[in-house]
């Protein structure tokens, strides 16, 4: 087949979103949802892929279409890295911030789980469920502010700490496009289960990228929203608050963390791994109890969280 014709014929296809000239959304497998996120495809000057996460068989479709020539990853979890064992000959970038850990699947999980011993449990998972290769050295670096110039396409790339420190997101100034990754407007709200996420560098993430001035908002977990995307972020934010909320009436006559857990307030018990479900959920908490002891709505006593009366 004629390389214009194989070109043409995947970026039609209906897994695939034109955002602007040169710029494609790759929908993921299971409309994106974890362990697959969407991927977002530049084809100016060269054939560049922002994350690899869209399920290995569409990777390998795209890749035999096209020919990607370079990989960029916007931060290193699962979702986000594991197709790129397909692309793996292939000029990596990644964040500045991005430690040497990403090498390493046990160094990697410990980072996510915040020992070795739970870094051990996730790597297990990781390559048993997920499939999951580490990565390697990068040949390239992307900072803050730092524009990624493909031609037709101009990404900014934006640090968002709060979900990851090593979390980007981007915004091309020649279309106006936001690609928002983690910031990804879905049903459970804002995820925080690692032990380097805080959840006030995440609002002030989220509140600097909506000031931008795009003209459409894409997530890694969602479809396009084209226009102003204003009342998603807000309920985005807002979900903050409802997830506080949840954890405060856990407090009502009160609780122990482990009872917390065990309730499961964030995954309602559907996460199909318990391990690392219970590490999670630990820490979705922790976090939220934190804030709330800190405004005097809580306190703790032998143990146990209450409700200040």
């Amino acid at each position: 087949m004629h390389e214009a014709t194989k070109k043409g014929d995947f970026l039609h296809r209906p897994d695939v979103v034109e955002l602007a000239p040169d710029l494609y959304l790759i929908q993921g497998k299971n409309k994106a949802r974890f362990p697959f996120c969407n991927a977002f495809l530049i084809t100016g000057n060269e054939n560049v892929l922002i994350d690899t996460g869209v399920g290995v068989v569409r990777l390998r479709e795209l890749d035999d279409s096209l020919r990607i020539d370079k990989v960029i990853i916007s931060h290193p979890h699962p979702d986000h890295i594991s197709g790129f064992k397909v692309l793996k000959d292939r000029p990596l970038m990644l964040p500045a911030e991005t430690p040497d850990s990403v090498k390493d699947l046990v160094e990697l999980g410990t980072r996510f789980m915040g020992s070795r011993e739970d870094g051990m449990v996730w790597a297990e998972y990781a390559k048993t469920s997920l499939g999951l290769e580490p990565l390697r050295d990068s040949d390239g670096r992307f900072g803050d502010g730092d524009v990624l110039d493909f031609g037709s396409v101009r990404l900014e790339a934006i640090r968002a700490p709060g979900h990851l420190h090593d979390h980007y997101c981007f915004f091309d100034h020649c279309s106006k496009t936001l690609l928002t990754t983690d910031i990804d407007f879905t049903s459970f709200g804002p995820w925080y289960g690692n032990p380097e996420c805080e959840i006030a560098p995440f609002q002030e993430s989220i509140r600097k990228i909506m000031d931008l001035p795009y003209l459409r908002a894409c997530s890694s977990h969602k479809p396009p929203i084209e226009g102003d995307a204003t009342n998603e972020f807000t309920a985005f934010l807002d979900m903050f608050k409802q997830q506080r909320r949840r954890i405060l009436h856990l407090c009502d006559p009160q609780a122990t963390i482990e009872q917390m857990v065990c309730i499961s307030p964030f995954y309602g018990n559907k996460l199909n791994d318990k391990r690392l479900q219970v590490i999670f959920e630990k820490n979705m908490i922790m976090k939220n109890l934190e804030i709330l002891m800190r405004d005097g709505r809580i306190e703790q006593k032998s143990g146990f969280y209450r409700m200040v009366r």
